[in-house]
């Protein structure tokens, strides 16, 4: 059980949090500082690098937590499926949980603002592309583990993960500019598109 002083320091975490991506969102990730951040939640800048390694951290904490959510039910997936099928269902059934995932520490409208504010910036940007790279060698480790395969002299792990991770890189940027901003619409842009992957890669795309 989550004793008084463990949920007053998560909730000081998550009100820094949320106060951060509030900010982000509205006036700026760049015009944004740790003061102003604090300052929100009435408490000190030292405070606030108690729960963040500063404001990177706090950016992409959210999604942090998403991605490993994500890994972990590819892991678990049960062992009989293909590594694409693998990849895929963890995706949609772990998509049926993010959103109380996600709303444990903020709302997710708030989320998925933050989505468009990294795509806008440039310096969030290439941090989520390092992180995702980060994210994907992770999975070519899991995808070896359950096939019994080594990651580093077999070459489909990995490719396996480069194209489900550029399927959700396509998605996140088309997403972010489309006017239909919700989950359920990333979801279903989603599965469109992993639906395609096959026939993008080994079909003729001419239309006679």
């Amino acid at each position: 059980m989550e004793t008084l002083r463990e949920r007053k320091k998560r909730r000081t975490r998550e009100a820094l949090l949320r106060a951060a991506l509030e900010l982000f969102t509205t006036q700026g990730y760049e015009r944004t500082t740790v003061d102003e951040i604090a300052e929100a939640v009435d408490v000190s800048q030292r405070t606030f690098f108690r729960y963040f390694a500063g404001k990177e951290d706090a950016a992409f904490a959210v999604q942090a937590m998403t991605e490993e959510a994500f890994v972990a039910a590819v892991r678990a997936r049960p062992p009989h499926e293909a590594p694409m099928k693998a990849l895929r269902q963890a995706f949609l059934e772990g998509w049926d949980t993010i959103r109380e995932t996600v709303e444990s520490v903020v709302p997710v409208e708030l989320h998925l603002r933050m989505y468009r504010t990294v795509e806008s910036t440039p310096a969030l940007l290439a941090a989520h592309l390092r992180r995702s790279a980060a994210t994907e060698e992770t999975l070519a480790r899991v995808l070896a583990e359950r096939e019994g395969v080594d990651v580093d002299t077999d070459p489909r792990p990995r490719l396996a993960v480069a194209v489900f991770g550029g399927v959700m890189r396509v998605t996140e940027r088309y997403w972010c500019t489309s006017e239909d901003f919700g989950l359920e619409s990333i979801r279903t842009l989603t599965v469109a598109y992993l639906d395609q992957v096959g026939s993008a890669l080994t079909g003729n795309w001419r239309t006679p």
